[in-house]
């Protein structure tokens, strides 16, 4: 594989699994029954395998639960994969050290759900930009206000915002910061987790613009995680829809939205609100997600599935080409 086709990103059968321990309660409830309490496993990601080229916009969908947030802190290096493998621009980062673990720290950033949560209340705005550049010593002490500035214009504030603190400004001001504070570093790769889903639908539009200028300024490559289908339409040049820590399919976005093969997926594109189809009646997806604590065997998405065959109670499917750039895991396309 050549440098001009290296991915930024790539992740070969990476799984993410939490153990824990047995609680007091838990050891006492065992204790009684003369059983011995067992540790729980949480199996959030389970063999996901993709790759983002340069200046590509990845959109992962699925519902709460479904492990797409953990999959971007795994990207993000904020969780190390507990199987599997982790490439930054075709480098195990496993392996890296030195001055090639730095350059992955610095280049892949993520930008938070909540805006609120992820700023430290007692820092300045200037503070919170321009902490990066002091910690990894990315700029002399005197240059830092002139890139904190030229930060917060970037992101489409004034520089009368520096001296405020993150409750003294909006919602959609705090993520903005959220986004200055990413860029303040350089990085070539965004994970972007629920960025917009805690804001208004005005500011929402005005958020995701600034996403797509940034990306067409800056050469930037996003893994955009998302509930929100007509975001990700929006921003995004392919789709992974992920379901219970596995991707159950992936293409091109207009082939997702025109022609998608999975029931998991074409049950989401269901409940996307049209006006065109105001008469319809709204059927959502039946029951709930299964607990990552125990998986159904098989398809995971079978108890759900309205077609469900025998064969998918059993067998996993196995995530394979459909069509060019077209990857469905699922039995029926057998």
């Amino acid at each position: 594989m050549t440098a001009m086709t290296t991915p930024v990103i790539e992740l070969r059968d990476v799984h993410k699994r939490f153990v824990s321990a047995p609680d007091l309660l838990q050891k006492i409830v065992g204790a009684v029954a003369r059983q011995p309490a067992q540790t729980r496993t949480v199996h959030a990601v389970n063999g996901v395998n993709l790759q983002i080229a340069k200046g590509e916009v990845l959109g992962l969908v699925g519902e709460s639960g479904c492990g797409k947030s953990t999959l971007g802190r795994v990207v993000a290096g904020l969780h190390p994969a507990t199987e599997g493998q982790l490439l930054y621009k075709g480098q195990d980062v496993s392996g890296l050290g030195g001055q090639d673990k730095l350059a992955y720290t610095l280049g892949v950033q993520m930008v938070f759900q909540d805006p609120q949560a992820s700023l430290n209340p007692r820092q300045k705005l200037h503070q919170i930009l321009g902490e990066a550049l002091h910690v990894h010593k990315l700029a002399p002490a005197a240059e830092v206000p002139g890139r904190v500035d030229a930060a917060l214009a970037e992101v489409g504030l004034a520089s009368e915002y520096r001296a405020r603190l993150p409750h003294q400004i909006s919602g959609g001001q705090r993520q903005r910061i959220g986004i200055a504070r990413a860029l303040m570093v350089t990085p070539e790769f965004l994970v972007c987790d629920e960025p917009v889903a805690a804001l208004d639908v005005s500011i929402q539009a005005q958020v995701i613009n600034l996403f797509m200028d940034l990306r067409a300024q800056r050469g930037l490559t996003y893994l955009f995680i998302s509930h929100d289908l007509g975001v990700v339409r929006h921003i995004s040049d392919k789709v992974a829809i992920m379901y219970l820590g596995k991707i159950v399919e992936m293409a091109p976005t207009a082939e997702i939205f025109g022609q998608a093969q999975h029931p998991y997926t074409q049950a989401l594109l269901a409940e996307v609100p049209d006006v065109g189809r105001r008469k319809r009646v709204f059927t959502p997806i039946k029951g709930e997600i299964p607990s990552p604590l125990n998986p159904p065997p098989g398809c995971t998405f079978h108890p759900r599935c309205p077609h469900a065959m025998e064969r998918c109670k059993q067998e996993v499917p196995r995530l394979r080409e459909t069509a060019a750039g077209h990857v469905t895991a699922c039995h029926l396309l057998d």
